[in-house]
C-alpha cells in the first residue's frame, strides 16, 4: 500500500452514497497486507471484516453476507479462485476483488472469466483502491435497488395478485397469462375504469421486457397537434414551440412496452404514421429526416367499439388489426360482483398503508353496501370510495358512517347470494353450512380471519368446521 494520512478527513468518506456503507470482507492471509486494506477502507467509511486465511474467509461468506469481497488470489488451502466461486455462489449480489502480487494476463483473465468484478495488483495505491471500491459498492447498491424495485413491481402488477375471484376474471386473467411472455400486439378493451392499464402493466411485469421501460399514453388526454410529438418526437425548429429536441414515447420506451390508452381518440392521420411505425419498425422524429430503428411491444386500449369507428370511417381497419394481436376484453365491475368484496379489502390496505392509518376490517353492514351498489365507475370507482373511507375513519374500522353520500343515500337491498334460494332446498345443515363457508371465503379473498368475522364465529370454529367438511363436500372449495 501506499502512504496514508494518518487521520480521517472528511474527503475520505465524501464519496459514500446515502444509506448504509458497503459491507465489506478483506480475505488475505498476508495479515499486514490485509490490515493495510482494513485501515484504508476504514478511514473511507466503509463496514470492513478481516479474515488472515482462505479457510476463515470461506466460512465468514458462508456465514454473513457482504456486499464486496477483496480477497488474495495466492493463498493456502483456499486460494482466491475458490473464495471467487464461493462467494459467487452463496452472496446473491456481491462483488468480488482479487488482489494478487503474482499478476499475469492469464490469471486476470481467468478470474474475470469467473466473475471477478476487476483485479488489482500488488502493490495498491490508496486512490486506486478506493476508485474500484466504489464504482464497485456503487454497482451492487444499484444492482439492488433494481431487484427492489423489480419485486415492488412483481407485488403490484403480479397476476397473482390482480383480484379475480369471480369466473369472468378469473378466465381474463387465465387468458393473458398465456400470451404474456410471447411479443404480440395486445388490444385491451373495455369500459373506462376497468384496470386496462393495470393488465398492460402486468403483461409487461410478466414478459422478457420486464427490465426496460413500460412507457405509457393517454391519446385522449393530448391535443391532436401534439400527439405526433408525444410519440415520435421532434428536432428543434421543427414548429414554433420546439425550442429544443425532444425524445418521443417510441425512442424512450426502446426495447420495452409502450402502452397507447384510449386509442380510439388517435386522430387518423396519426393513425396513418402509427401504422407505418409498427411495419417498418422505426420512427422519424417531427423536423428531421433520418430514421431512428425502435424495437417497441405495443399495447393498446380502448373503451369505444373500434369496429364501429372503422365504419364511421374514424379508424383505420389496416391499423385495427395491426394492434390487436390478440384482444383481451375487460368486464366491468358489475358484471364481476364477487370481485367487489376482495377488492374492497385490497384497497382498504393499500390506503392504509398510503395514509398510515391502522383498519382492523370493513363491516359486513359496508360489504353489503358495496356489493349491491351500482358501479358505473368500475374498479377506479370502487377504489375512489373505499380511498376516502379510510381517510375519513377514525375508529380503525370502515362502518357505515365512513360510507360517502352517494352510498349512504342509495337505495338498497340485502345482497342475494348468486347460487339462489332454489339451491338450499333439499340440502342438509352441514352442507347449506358448507356452501356458506365456502361463499364467505371466496368473498373475503380466502382470508379467514376477515370470513370468521363475517359469519361471526370463532377462528378456531371456522378451522374446525373446514376440517370437517373438506372430504365431506369436495365440490366446495374450502382450502
Amino acid at each position: 500500500m501506499d502512504e496514508t494520512t494518518p487521520a480521517a478527513t472528511a474527503a475520505d468518506s465524501a464519496d459514500l452514497p446515502a444509506g448504509p456503507p458497503a459491507r465489506i470482507l478483506i480475505v488475505d492471509n498476508d495479515r499486514d497486507h490485509a490490515e493495510a486494506i482494513q485501515e484504508t477502507l476504514d478511514r473511507a467509511g466503509y463496514d470492513t471484516t478481516l479474515a488472515d486465511s482462505g479457510p476463515r474467509g470461506a466460512k465468514k461468506i458462508a456465514d454473513d453476507t457482504y456486499d464486496l469481497v477483496i480477497t488474495d488470489l495466492v493463498m493456502n488451502d483456499i486460494d482466491g479462485m475458490e473464495i471467487l466461486a464461493r462467494a459467487r455462489s452463496l452472496q446473491t449480489n456481491c462483488e468480488v476483488i482479487v488482489v494478487t502480487g503474482h499478476a499475469s494476463v492469464a490469471i486476470a483473465v481467468e478470474a474475470m472469466q469467473h466473475g471477478a468484478y476487476t483485479f488489482l495488483e500488488k502493490p495498491i495505491a490508496t486512490k486506486q483502491l478506493r476508485a474500484v471500491v466504489a464504482k464497485a459498492a456503487d454497482k451492487v447498491r444499484l444492482k439492488a435497488e433494481v431487484l427492489a424495485l423489480n419485486q415492488r413491481l412483481d407485488e403490484r402488477y403480479g397476476f397473482e395478485n390482480i383480484v379475480s375471484v369471480s369466473e369472468k376474471m378469473t378466465a381474463v386473467i387465465d387468458q393473458v397469462k398465456r400470451f404474456a411472455d410471447k411479443d404480440i400486439g395486445v388490444l385491451i378493451t373495455g369500459p373506462t375504469g376497468a384496470g386496462k392499464d393495470l393488465i398492460a402493466e402486468a403483461i409487461h411485469q410478466n414478459s422478457p421486457r420486464k427490465n426496460k421501460p413500460f412507457v405509457a399514453l393517454n391519446c385522449g388526454a393530448i391535443s391532436s397537434h401534439l400527439v405526433e410529438s408525444e410519440l415520435f418526437g421532434h428536432v428543434k425548429g421543427a414548429f414554433t414551440d420546439a425550442h429544443a429536441d425532444r425524445v418521443g414515447k417510441f425512442e424512450y420506451a426502446n426495447g420495452g412496452t409502450l402502452f397507447l390508452d384510449e386509442i380510439g381518440d388517435m386522430p387518423l392521420v396519426t393513425q396513418i404514421k402509427l401504422l407505418r411505425v409498427l411495419e417498418e419498425r422505426e420512427i422519424t422524429r417531427i423536423g428531421a429526416n433520418k430514421p431512428i430503428k425502435v424495437n417497441v411491444r405495443v399495447l393498446s386500449a380502448t373503451n369505444v367499439d373500434l369496429k364501429k369507428a372503422i365504419e364511421e370511417n374514424k379508424f383505420r381497419k389496416d391499423l385495427y388489426y395491426r394492434l390487436k394481436g390478440v384482444s383481451v376484453d375487460l368486464p366491468p365491475l358489475n358484471d364481476r360482483r364477487s370481485d367487489i368484496l376482495p377488492l374492497a379489502q385490497r384497497f382498504s390496505k393499500l390506503a392504509a398503508q398510503t395514509y398510515d392509518k391502522t383498519i382492523r376490517g370493513i363491516s359486513r353492514e359496508v360489504y353489503d353496501r358495496l356489493f349491491s351498489f351500482d358501479w358505473d365507475g368500475n374498479v377506479r370507482q370502487l377504489k375512489s370510495v373505499v380511498d376516502a373511507m379510510v381517510v375519513l375513519d377514525d375508529d380503525g374500522e370502515l362502518n357505515l358512517d365512513d360510507l360517502p353520500p352517494e352510498l349512504a343515500d342509495a337505495p338498497f337491498e340485502t345482497p342475494v347470494l348468486e347460487e339462489g334460494g332454489d339451491f338450499l332446498i333439499g340440502k342438509t345443515m352441514d352442507e347449506i353450512e358448507a356452501w356458506a363457508i365456502s361463499e364467505t371465503l371466496k368473498r373475503s379473498q380466502g382470508n379467514r380471519e376477515e370470513a370468521a368475522r363475517i359469519l361471526k364465529i370463532g377462528a378456531r370454529t371456522l378451522y374446525r368446521k373446514l376440517d370437517k367438511y373438506r372430504d365431506e363436500f369436495p365440490q366446495y372449495d374450502l382450502q
